[in-house]
């Protein structure tokens, strides 16, 4: 049964979730959490389990399913006061929040309301360990989901943190197709109020669609703005565009004097790369992605497309109100007001007034957070390797711009995804599909490590998203790397799944070999991804059949793809992802 229910969550950044509230099957597993009670003086505690618990060998087992309902649509919005096309799930910018305890399981139903498109939604992070076919990624792990459709994915929270969900099809989460995803569990260091996540984004006045023929020939378009959670202002009193109505707003919250906030932040942007800070106010950073680090303290934070920090923010400035600033980086992109991607933190709400108060100077640096400032609170060295994977990121120019990795652009067939070619046992070697083997040699065999060297000579730094795992970073520089002489970290190095390739420089990660499926590697610059900036680690090939549990499922919404394509109107355009 939906509920469908309108509801204010309290402390939040999120407003309302409309038709999206959770259908719990039982009462939440408080007896897990009589042990070792989770609160604002233990938020290392988690029940019978706590932060030094390994969540990759161990899941709490809450016997909780929560089920979500969530409707992909085109909707007329105006996140700044400028009206343009959106692509939503259900109506709003942000999508409604999906929440859920470690351990819970999630069965989220997802309705193509699109009338000319199909979708696809990945839920960015999750491990989805022996589960690739709920992993998202159209032309890899399932088929689009047709319009009118239903695809209902399923997984488990064996993990927990801060992540996001979004549409893996074309441009779509550039227009708005995204949302909050949270895995309540332990945390490194105490707080008194969880406010959410806090979505930082560049935002167009025209859709993100509607510019792809200007960004494959290669310069990216610049857009106008930028949007935090969802809102902005746009000055729209001397306009006579009639699209700029008026009316956005700047995002709000309110601190308590001496309450400790935890903030969830996350760079969902097209190409921004954003240095976030609030003025007067210092940050302890205590993870990053999905993973728990030990906590360090920072004034500002460097943060990449498709990167989460969850950060502490203590209420001991001076009562006054205060500039939230997603700090544009000139450096790495370009926006017509790189400065007004603000908000607004108040320890009054009833002011109404502009903060007066001034912040960090925004530097130059297109990369991460220094390695050594994101030490894994649980440490877990890299271990026993066969050999070390290299491979070349560059360019060519030929109906359109189109990135390499390995002299081959990623292009899929919507239709014929690579894990439905290896179910059916097919060939999954077409060049096009850019595929990596990822085999065990041994049984010491248990690690993959992998070097993306830029070779493009274009000096742009690049966001490398891979799914179905985390990696360890075990290099990360600029320069041409050599595995006889360039250093590499394999003692608890920093790991999570989003990590900056350094232009002309390389990124070297090392993770296990312990999740058969087909997992994307990808840049999580929207335009690159649609240049085809991504290839496949095929991992365990003849285990990956046997380890797809709703074969049913799968085939359903490929044949309701199928039967829709002789009617497409909008034919594939770019890479598929």
């Amino acid at each position: 049964m939906k509920l469908a229910v309108s509801t204010l969550l309290t402390g939040s950044f999120f407003h309302s979730l409309v038709s999206a509230i959770p259908f719990t099957s039982q009462l939440s597993p408080l007896t897990l959490r009589q042990s070792c009670e989770n609160t604002a003086t233990s938020r290392n505690c988690w029940g019978d389990y706590s932060i030094d618990t390994d969540w990759y060998s161990v899941t709490p087992d809450t016997g909780v399913t929560r089920e979500y309902w969530l409707s992909v649509e085109n909707s007329t919005l105006a996140p700044d006061g400028y009206e343009r096309l959106t692509c939503t799930f259900n109506g709003t910018i942000p999508g409604p929040a999906i929440i859920a305890d470690w351990g819970d399981n999630l069965v989220i139903h997802i309705t193509n309301n699109l009338e000319h498109n199909g979708t696809s939604i990945h839920w960015h992070g999750i491990r989805q360990l022996n589960n690739v076919e709920y992993d998202g990624v159209p032309g890899v792990t399932q088929c689009p989901i047709a319009p009118g459709d239903t695809m209902t994915y399923k997984f488990q929270a064996t993990q927990y943190g801060s992540t996001w969900y979004h549409s893996h099809f074309t441009l779509q989460y550039s227009d708005g197709l995204l949302g909050p995803l949270i895995i309540n569990g332990p945390a490194t260091a105490d707080y008194d109020e969880d406010l959410g996540l806090l979505f930082l984004s560049d935002w167009g006045h025209t859709p993100a669609s509607q510019l792809w023929d200007i960004a494959k020939l290669g310069a990216p378009p610049t857009l106008e703005t930028g949007l935090v959670n969802g809102t902005n202002t746009w000055d729209c009193s001397d306009s006579d565009d009639k699209a700029c109505i008026g009316g956005g707003k700047k995002f709000e919250t309110v601190f308590e004097a001496g309450k400790k906030y935890r903030i969830r932040v996350v760079n969902t942007a097209i190409e921004a790369h954003f240095q976030f800070s609030i003025d007067g106010h210092n940050l302890t950073v205590i993870a990053n992605d999905l993973v728990p680090i030990v906590p360090y303290e920072t004034e500002s934070l460097l943060v990449s497309i498709g990167q989460r920090y969850d950060v502490i923010v203590e209420a001991s400035a001076v009562a006054d109100n205060y500039w939230l600033r997603a700090g544009w980086v000139t450096a790495c992109s370009a926006n017509l007001n790189p400065t007004n991607i603000t908000g607004i933190v108040r320890y009054d709400n009833t002011s109404t007034a502009d903060p007066t108060s001034t912040g960090i100077t925004v530097g130059s640096n297109c990369g991460d957070e220094p390695l050594e400032s994101l030490v894994p609170y649980l440490a877990m060295n890299v271990g026993n390797y066969t050999e070390v994977t290299e491979e070349a990121l560059s360019f060519v120019f030929t109906n359109y711009f189109t990135w390499t990795i390995n002299s081959s652009s990623l292009y899929l067939n919507w239709s014929d995804p690579t894990i439905l070619r290896i179910f059916n046992n097919e060939t999954i070697w077409p060049t096009d599909y850019n595929v990596v083997p990822i085999d065990q040699v041994d049984s010491s065999d248990e690690w993959a490590v992998y070097v993306i060297q830029d070779s493009s000579n274009l000096g742009l730094d690049h966001p490398i998203h891979l799914h179905g795992h985390d990696f360890w970073i075990i290099g990360q520089a600029t320069g041409v790397f050599d595995v006889d002489t360039s250093a590499l970290n394999l003692i608890n190095p920093p790991r999570r799944d989003v990590a900056t390739l350094p232009g002309n420089g390389y990124l070297a990660i090392a993770f296990r070999k312990d999740n058969p499926g087909s997992w994307l590697l990808h840049c999580h610059i929207a335009w690159h991804a649609s240049q085809g900036l991504a290839m496949q680690f095929v991992e365990s090939e003849t285990d990956i059949a046997v380890s797809m549990t709703d074969t049913a499922a799968f085939e359903d919404v490929c044949a309701a793809w199928d039967a829709y394509t002789p009617t497409e109107v909008y034919l594939q355009d770019d890479s598929g992802i």
